[in-house]
């Protein structure tokens, strides 16, 4: 589609014509479906909170298959969540706040919500963290971050989960690792190349990764700016994920 190129809508009434840039009209029109799409994920994720609440640990099957549905609905609500949050980054209009941030309560709350499919899956989740370590960040992008991370993590690993949160020289380091087999060296090799992780053999959109690195790189501090990491080799002998926040 061309950059000048304009798109024609009917009048609703009067049959009069209405001149709109098709490329700002479609970024709004996908921005404001994606929106659409949020509030009916909430809905659903409600609807299955709900469910969950009223069906017996007792009846495993249908407790696992909702506890998995409410999941993917929950993974599904963060990705449209990213792709709203990247097109307000594209249009300045995000309200970035960083503020003082309790880890061990923002980590809590985090993982709160995975405890059941953790559990049926058989992935013992370890937090470590020390109950006076603070942050500075935008709570509500970190949380995307970190979340996007332990689905990552979840998918993976075989059987065992660690988030670390630690402070060096000023700088914040929040690690999630896994005891799964590693990234593979393509992924590695593109470490710092986040735009080109699409892969439709695995479904990947690379929309994750995207969105890290740019919430990573919006926090910075006297020059120092945020980063992202992947690696292998961890404490696990898996995967890990770092984001490091000056």
């Amino acid at each position: 589609m061309q950059k000048n190129q304009t798109i024609e809508i009917p009048g609703m009434k009067d049959d009069s014509t209405h001149i709109i840039p098709a490329t700002h009209n479609m970024a709004n029109f996908l921005a404001s479906s994606v929106h659409d799409m949020k509030n009916s994920m909430n809905m659903l994720i409600v609807g299955l909170d709900k469910a969950l609440a009223s069906i017996e640990t007792t009846q495993l099957a249908a407790h696992a298959e909702l506890a998995q549905m409410n999941h993917e609905a929950r993974r599904i609500n963060n990705n449209l969540v990213q792709l709203l949050t990247l097109y307000r980054l594209g249009h300045n209009t995000y309200p970035f706040d960083p503020q003082s941030i309790h880890l061990n309560d923002f980590l809590c709350a985090i993982v709160a919500p995975y405890g059941k499919l953790l559990k049926l899956h058989g992935i013992n989740l370890e937090v470590n963290v020390s109950p006076e370590l603070y942050g500075y960040f935008d709570e509500d992008l970190i949380n995307g971050v970190i979340g996007n991370a332990l689905n990552n993590a979840m998918r993976f690993t075989r059987d065992h989960i660690q988030i670390t949160a630690i402070k060096n020289n000023g700088v914040l380091e929040l690690r999630i690792a896994d005891n799964g087999n590693g990234y593979p060296a393509q992924i590695l090799q593109k470490n710092s190349d986040h735009m080109h992780r699409v892969n439709f053999q695995e479904c990947s959109t690379g929309l994750g990764f995207t969105f890290s690195a740019m919430v990573a790189h919006m926090h910075n501090n006297q020059g120092h700016v945020g980063e992202l990491k992947l690696e292998n080799g961890n404490s696990l002998k898996g995967a890990c994920f770092i984001l490091r926040l000056p």
